[in-house]
């Protein structure tokens, strides 16, 4: 028997040269922010998404987390490369944790607090300038 719950795929159809056309948008209708093209950072350039990451102060989460991923990747080359005792590389990866923590928040802050005060630096002298 034939299954009937089969979701529906939309038709891409080829045209005389061979390349696909797919179909105009088809589901609801964007709203005014998305037509407009608001800040929620899809249709932002790359120029625009960079500058929007960088004026945007550190957090203890975000070095948190990068932290977490240079840890995993110290414990896990301990282990398959240097061939150490995996309870030496888990314990070396928690005091690793511990220090990368607060330095990866303090250079964020160091380099956000310096690029703010280039930033503050350039807006005055283009006011001196008019």
């Amino acid at each position: 028997m034939a299954q009937t719950k089969r979701k529906r795929r939309s038709k891409h159809r080829g045209n005389a040269v061979g390349s696909i056309e797919a179909r105009g948008r088809t589901g609801r209708k964007p709203t005014e922010a998305e037509r407009k093209g608001g800040s929620s950072g899809k249709n932002l350039t790359t120029a625009q998404r960079r500058e929007q990451r960088l004026t945007t102060p550190p957090t203890w989460a975000s070095a948190a987390q990068r932290a977490a991923i240079a840890t995993v990747i110290l414990v896990a080359l301990l282990i398959l490369a240097f061939k150490q005792d995996p309870a030496r590389a888990i314990a070396l990866g928690a005091f690793a944790m511990i220090v990368y923590v607060p330095m990866g928040y303090y250079t964020d802050l160091f380099m956000y607090r310096r690029r703010q005060q280039k930033a503050l630096a350039e807006r005055a002298t283009d006011k001196k300038a008019k």
